[in-house]
């Protein structure tokens, strides 16, 4: 149920000047930073256990709230290094289970351009490779989904990204990643999980694949853009009936979204920014909607600006 852990670098980074995400094709210019903060609300009172929807009067709505700092600097022309830190609250608005807070997991990620073919009478094609690992920034416990604030396990991703933008502001994106997840310990020495019993207090997590497709419009700071993501885990079992989630469940999604950023009048380096998500179809997940408001600010760290 828990998507956030890995949506933090997708979803809820959404569109630093021109994007500047790591599944985008846009590069920060060598020496330029772009920071911020977003602050993002989801809720859901609908999930999937395993392919079954339903409800639970135990638990009533799921409300996640996020608020995370990212920064993203420009090293050279073609290599951005970008980071965020989120602190994350859980709440649920029925039933005794107590909602958590703190410090999630901190993602750092080296976006490398790898290709760039020059402007032509249709636009410019970019492909670029992004590297991303996740650590988990407290000793927070994931074995109380969904109101665990995270999943606990380390991580290491890769991704290549197509982005193809025309001379008139139009632009696409395609991107896939594949995430490696290390062991989760729990705060117990056994559990019950896809029919077996496991006396240890190690989980192995199953490893994640993902894929998002985006089309939008970027000019003179504006850039809108519309989405479609795809989370598949490739292992894992469903949530037993009647019981709650576990940290190593199969958890895959689809999710529509769109994303505002609009530069604030007269300031010229800093953007608002406005996000909307939506899971249309699940496993063992809730069916969120999200909303993700904030602000960033782009300036030159030292020397002349190359973009």
């Amino acid at each position: 149920m828990k998507t956030l852990s890995l949506l933090i670098l997708l979803a809820t980074l959404s569109a630093p000047s021109q994007a500047q995400t790591i599944d985008d094709g846009f590069m920060m210019g060598k020496h330029d930073l772009f920071t911020g903060n977003l602050y993002s609300y989801e809720n859901w009172d609908q999930y999937w256990e395993g392919a079954l929807k339903r409800v639970n009067g135990n638990i009533g709505t799921i409300t996640t709230q996020s608020s995370v700092w990212f920064a993203n600097y420009g090293a050279t022309d073609r290599l951005n290094v970008i980071a965020t830190v989120p602190y994350v609250w859980t709440h649920a608005s029925q039933g005794v289970l107590q909602g958590m807070s703190g410090l999630q997991d901190i993602a750092l990620a080296g976006k490398y351009n790898v290709l760039e073919r020059p402007s032509t009478r249709v636009g410019s094609l970019r492909a670029m490779g992004v590297v991303a690992v996740g650590i988990p920034l407290t000793g927070y416990s994931p074995d109380l989904q969904p109101l665990s604030i995270g999943l606990a396990s380390r991580r290491v991703a890769a991704r290549f990204t197509l982005n193809l933008q025309s001379n008139r502001g139009w632009f696409a994106n395609g991107s896939a990643g594949y995430t490696w997840r290390g062991n989760v310990t729990l705060d117990r020495p056994y559990y019950y999980t896809d029919g077996q019993l496991f006396l240890t207090d190690q989980v192995t997590m199953p490893n994640v694949f993902d894929y998002i497709a985006s089309a939008g419009y970027v000019k003179r700071g504006l850039m809108t853009n519309v989405s479609f993501f795809q989370q598949k885990t490739l292992g894992g079992g469903d949530i037993r009936r009647q019981d709650i989630p576990f940290v190593s469940n199969r958890m895959n999604l689809s999710r529509v979204g769109a994303i505002v950023m609009y530069p604030v009048p007269k300031l010229r380096n800093l953007a608002f920014h406005l996000a909307y998500g939506y899971t249309i179809d699940g496993r063992n997940v809730g069916q969120a909607t999200t909303v993700t408001t904030g602000f960033s600010y782009r300036y030159r760290v030292y020397g002349r600006s190359t973009r």
